[in-house]
């Protein structure tokens, strides 16, 4: 009761008027968290869905409208063959169980990565929510899969050569709008909050164009355990700050 209430009060206490567009979230800590329990890591993986879905709903609930969350990065694929068959699994499994929520809520599903390296079934499941929710407008989550951020700028660069190349654009009229058009996240804003769980304090090769004047909030918490007042809590903090994208105090005064 007395953690509901706390709840309720720091939600009370959010700036409606000064909800973060863009929320992205490296969610870290599930094999120390399965760990602290005597658990194999895939017990923290199974555990830290419960947070996506609670995280998820939260954030459609304040306005947030893109939540983005890293799921699974391009250098995970080197980690023990049985986790990663695991995490592809619990990637089906939890497309399939949320679609009925997604559908309900309006939430439109995304993702971003080198989808073709999934496995068949984890892509064609993927594709098939995507497909289904495309037009929901309520709260936009992506996935970052099999996700770099430098393969992403890499391949950004490589698609403006070419038209380069082909006389489809001018070298000189390539600006950050021109690359914000070749990125993944080329239909979604900048992120205005990055959360990192569990205590570390990096970026781990994560939307590193998009965070160029995000708002950073690292918290001990481990993924599992971080609830819907933990992100009311980053969020509080996010709408302490100012921020100025290059100019002074005065000048955001006037």
């Amino acid at each position: 009761m007395l953690l509901s209430v706390l709840t309720m009060s720091l939600k009370e206490s959010i700036d409606t008027n000064n909800i973060p567009q863009h929320v992205a979230i490296i969610m870290d800590g599930n094999g120390r968290w399965a760990k602290k329990q005597g658990k194999l890591r895939i017990f923290g993986h199974e555990n830290g869905r419960n947070s996506v879905t609670k995280i998820t709903e939260a954030c459609g609930n304040l306005g947030v409208k893109y939540l983005t969350l890293y799921a699974f990065s391009t250098e995970n694929w080197n980690r023990p063959k049985m986790e990663v068959d695991t995490l592809m699994k619990l990637l089906v499994s939890a497309l399939k169980d949320e679609l009925k929520s997604l559908i309900k809520n309006g939430i439109k599903l995304n993702a971003i990565g080198d989808l073709n390296m999934l496995p068949e079934k984890a892509r064609k499941e993927l594709l098939h929510v995507i497909e289904v929710t495309k037009n929901h407008k309520n709260l936009t989550v992506t996935l970052a899969l099999s996700y770099g951020s430098r393969m992403e700028i890499v391949d950004a660069v490589k698609q403006i050569a070419f038209k380069v190349k082909n006389n489809i654009i001018l070298e000189s009229d390539i600006d950050e709008s021109i690359i914000n058009q070749h990125l993944y996240t080329h239909d979604m804003p900048d992120v205005d909050l990055m959360i990192r769980t569990s205590g570390e304090h990096r970026i781990s090769n994560f939307l590193l164009w998009q965070i160029c004047y995000a708002e950073f909030y690292f918290t001990d918490v481990l993924w599992p355990d971080f609830t819907e007042e933990h992100l009311y809590e980053a969020i509080i903090s996010y709408q302490k700050r100012e921020r100025r994208f290059g100019k002074t105090s005065e000048q955001l005064q006037n």
